[in-house]
């Protein structure tokens, strides 16, 4: 499943991953998320953690992912991945080409340093 939180006062919102995702939970993300960007224009930012990249359930599910980051990548500021994971690591380098956010990678332990780069909205994207 994929636990989706949102800090409306922040406007960060947080996707922790803990099986392959499926349709459904990229639809519980659009549901949670979309209100907000409807409500204030732009989320401020996204924080993916993750210990391993799980993948997709299915291909219908990556299409759905993908469709989703098509429709939304203008409306979020940043992205912060928060992993030790090799390969998701390699998704900044990839995110950065393929989404108008911007994109960075923070070990698993520097949630804290995620979410403050997160809000840091002083500093030019």
């Amino acid at each position: 499943m994929l636990k989706v939180t949102l800090d409306r006062d922040d406007g960060i919102a947080t996707l922790e991953p803990d099986r392959a995702i499926t349709r459904e939970d990229v639809q519980r993300a659009a549901h949670v998320i979309d209100p907000y960007i409807e409500e204030h224009g732009d989320l401020n930012g996204l924080l993916i953690q993750v210990a391993s990249f799980p993948g997709w359930a299915s291909f219908a599910s990556l299409q759905h992912h993908l469709r989703f980051v098509r429709d939304h990548h203008r409306h979020i500021r940043r992205v912060a991945l928060v992993t030790d994971s090799g390969v998701v690591n390699a998704a900044e380098t990839l995110g950065s080409h393929l989404v108008a956010a911007q994109v960075k990678t923070f070990p698993a332990a520097a949630v804290g340093e995620a979410r403050q780069w997160l809000q840091n909205t002083d500093e030019a994207v």
